[in-house]
């Protein structure tokens, strides 16, 4: 497979009906399945999922161990840190006042406007069908429901749900939802870490 600019593909799983791009990056461990795509310059980490007809734009940033699904789309110039998951058909804009052709009508191009990428922090995870608008960023150990449509950022450890998402719960590392434990602290049921609530958002303790 050759070396790409930024690193190798050695190592890495690419089925053959994918549409990869030589300019690519891939780490070693990753698997990118039937019929994606991924861009020039884009660069993926070690021991990621790119699933079916999923979608990665030129120079888009994936780490480690990420879990891209079926069909998900992902635009330039986003960023995913480690360990996040991206549902099935979920997208991640990057033009938050979308056109096809400016004023005159002519077909817009690169120069005519300025993307925008999504930020997913690291251990997220973002629901099947949700839509993130370009620009925001999901704090770390978030949950985006499924369907959603988010568009503000989502502090660290927050559920949000709804359109426009909204947080209505506070979850833990492993995704299960925190219970209360006294006035202003948290606790997991599933691995019993403690956390602090103070203006909006949460911290380990």
């Amino acid at each position: 497979m050759g070396t790409v600019e930024g690193g190798s593909a050695a190592g890495a799983r690419i089925e053959p009906s994918a549409d990869v791009d030589d300019r690519a990056a891939i780490g070693a461990g990753t698997t990118v399945w039937h019929l994606a795509q991924v861009r020039e310059h884009a660069v993926i980490g070690a021991d990621c999922i790119i699933g079916r007809g999923a979608y990665v734009g030129p120079g888009v940033r994936i780490g480690d161990r990420v879990k891209l699904q079926n069909h998900a789309l992902v635009y330039e110039p986003a960023v995913i840190e480690d360990g996040v998951f991206v549902g099935p058909a979920a997208v991640l804009t990057n033009d938050r006042y979308p056109r096809a052709v400016d004023p005159e009508g002519r077909l817009k191009r690169e120069h005519d406007w300025q993307p925008e990428g999504v930020t997913p922090s690291q251990g997220c995870s973002i629901g099947g069908r949700a839509v993130l608008v370009a620009g925001v960023t999901v704090g770390r150990w978030a949950l985006v429901a499924a369907g959603a449509v988010v568009h503000r950022d989502v502090p660290d450890h927050a559920l949000v749900a709804g359109v426009p998402a909204r947080r209505i719960k506070w979850v833990g590392r492993t995704g299960h939802p925190l219970e209360p434990d006294g006035d202003t602290h948290w606790r997991c049921p599933r691995t019993g870490d403690r956390y602090r609530e103070a203006n909006g958002t949460l911290t380990l303790v």
